[in-house]
């Protein structure tokens, strides 16, 4: 069997995958999503930015026989050529297994090897813009196999990441240890009958074609890693105690668990009374909130401070850096009427425009209070006010106005769902997205393709997309209010809100 970096690659981000890629059925694997094709396609861009950078020869052979690529290779390295291009090399690892080498580049550096006054380094373009630990590992993997072709040692490997101008080099010395300890336990796990345990990590497993598959089995277990706030070294504390089902945890006392690595602070008492709002499928309050006497410290928070409220939602391009659509939903409660604003860049360069259209706007509502959903907004004002120069006493009374629904929603309730993200809690509520497809994920596609395309369409939906985020926070923040005023009998209850 071969192991190739990719597969050492996806066993550090998750050991089931590597297993299911290798005996898993491949009918159940999802089809690959609009995020993932632009990923793949951003990929190839990085590739060909980095390749202009070198002249390099690629070994002529079929994807079929590795023998004849390997040959190849060799054949280019004897001759001594400056930067061969996804070249093969094979190492023999124990009777049933075989390494696959297939680095980037191999790039000629000064030295002594068995071809001559010459050694290679291996080097990989990746699209993270970060060295991140599986890519050093992944790069000590590429060395040391290059090091028992060239019979000599390789202390140094290369990352080429996107947006750097340095190449950031690996000590492969000190990764090296690490890497084989990490391809023994690979194989070892390829060789067991059944899969590694599933743990569901939304934002790791979203991008996974087995993520359909594995969400099945977690939700067939029960599995705790569907509870919010259960990390996977939370969940092999909780295994000690053999606490392995909702049912379980919401059995347990917070003072078992507050000593344990992990559940410091507030968070056993939490993670238990999640638990047991996912088992009576209601709503509660969190201890840290109903402590308060009758709620009376924050009364004037939750009831409503003004007449005009302003939801506010951002949609970004990250790879450009870019806040290409900010929207404004003007809520007026006396007329019973409201109104979206969407100001957006057509061009990348017109970002400056809609920082403007939206600063004139909530200009317009000096004491309105502006709801939001999770800090980004709350940053991202912050960033482009000092890009495009806004004077701090002018952004200043605006971010004071910010209230995030996500911080006051998780500081004081715990829901029965799977996750806190706006869709789970809004669609928990009842809400439903126009377009039942759109993500956070696929506006980052669909904007890449308007600049790409042209097509109209494309912004439509974003924009669509972008006040139903507007409405959901709407919904969110009126439902706690009256879930507070409720739980608290008509009382005026306390929130930001």
């Amino acid at each position: 069997m071969l192991i190739n970096a990719e597969r050492l690659l996806q066993y550090q981000r998750c050991q089931r995958r590597s297993f299911l890629d290798v005996h898993g059925d491949k009918r159940q694997r999802d089809p690959i999503g609009d995020l993932m094709h632009k990923l793949q396609q951003d990929k190839i861009a990085h590739h060909q930015n980095v390749l202009q950078q070198f002249t390099h020869e690629r070994p002529n052979y079929s994807q079929r026989d590795l023998f004849l690529a390997q040959e190849k290779t060799l054949e280019l390295m004897g001759w001594g050529v400056e930067c061969i291009y996804q070249g093969v090399l094979l190492l023999n690892y124990s009777p049933e297994y075989t390494l696959l080498s297939n680095p980037d580049l191999l790039i000629k550096q000064p030295g002594n090897s068995a071809f001559g006054n010459w050694i290679y380094t291996p080097a990989n373009i990746e699209l993270g813009k970060r060295p991140k630990r599986e890519y050093q590992i992944v790069a000590a993997f590429h060395a040391q196999i290059l090091a028992q072709v060239l019979q000599t040692e390789i202390n140094t490997a290369w990352l080429m990441l996107r947006g750097k101008d340095d190449n950031y080099p690996v000590d492969v010395g000190k990764w090296t240890p690490m890497m084989w300890e990490i391809l023994e336990e690979l194989t070892y796990s390829l060789e067991q009958e059944e899969p590694p345990e599933v743990f569901i990590s939304r934002q790791r497993c979203s991008l996974c074609h087995w993520y359909s598959s594995c969400y099945q089995v977690a939700q067939s277990q029960q599995h705790l890693s569907l509870l919010p706030g259960v990390t996977p070294v939370r969940y092999s504390h909780l295994q000690t105690l053999n606490i392995t089902t909702p049912e379980s945890l919401a059995r347990t006392h917070p003072s078992e668990l507050e000593n344990l690595p992990g559940f410091d602070g507030q968070i056993a008492p939490k993670l238990v009374l999640q638990a047991q709002s996912i088992i009576e499928n209601r709503p509660l309050i969190l201890p840290d909130f109903s402590e308060l006497s009758s709620g009376d410290n924050r009364q004037e928070e939750i009831t409503l401070t003004s007449s005009i409220e302003l939801y506010f939602d951002i949609e970004a391009q990250p790879d450009l850096n870019l806040n290409y659509l900010l929207g404004v939903l003007v809520v007026d409660r006396q007329a019973n009427t409201d109104k979206f604003y969407s100001f957006l860049a057509e061009e990348p360069e017109e970002e400056i425009l809609v920082w403007q259209q939206f600063m004139d706007l909530v200009y317009q509502y000096p004491q309105a209070p502006i709801y939001h959903f999770c800090v980004y907004e709350f940053d991202t004002v912050k960033r482009l006010a000092k890009l495009y120069g806004t004077p701090y006493e002018e952004v200043s009374p605006v971010l004071d106005r910010f209230i995030d629904i996500y911080e006051q929603l998780i500081q004081n309730v715990a829901l029965p769902i799977e996750s806190y993200a706006l869709k789970a809690i809004a669609r928990w509520l009842g809400f439903e997205w126009r377009d039942a497809e759109a993500s956070g994920a696929k506006c980052i596609y669909w904007y890449d393709q308007w600049l790409k395309t042209g097509d109209r369409t494309l912004l439509q939906v974003i924009q669509r997309y972008n006040e139903d985020d507007c409405r959901a926070t709407r919904n969110v923040k009126d439902w706690l209010v009256k879930f507070f005023q409720d739980e608290y009998n008509g009382q005026a209850v306390s929130t930001t809100l």
